[in-house]
């Protein structure tokens, strides 16, 4: 089953941000919590969870396996779900600016 362009998981985000430069496991954690800002830091548990489910979406790929670790990479389908995503959110960022006008008053 392929991404259908549906709301992304934050983590799901966070994973295909990172994946923008081919990765493996542990530094795809630290790339996470370093673009996060701190704010989110994924376990492994969570972390091949997203990864098993986003190669089956065919929205990242394994690109290297030398018996150690494991490198993944965006896909071009990965990117345009990343891109779309990332219109979505700045969509809703431009829809609550009233927020930003209440708070003025």
């Amino acid at each position: 089953m392929s991404y259908n362009g549906g709301p992304m998981t934050e983590a799901m985000y966070y994973v295909l941000l990172a994946l923008m430069r081919p990765n493996h496991g542990y530094q795809l954690m630290q790339s996470i919590t370093e673009v996060s800002n701190g704010r989110l830091k994924m376990g492994p548990g969570t972390l091949y969870g997203v990864l098993s489910r986003m190669q089956k979406d065919d929205l990242i790929v394994l690109s290297k396996d030398d018996g150690r670790r494991k490198t993944y990479e965006i896909t071009s389908e990965g990117e345009r779900a990343l891109r779309m995503e990332y219109e979505r959110l700045k969509s809703l960022i431009i829809d609550s600016a009233i927020l930003e006008e209440e708070r003025h008053e």
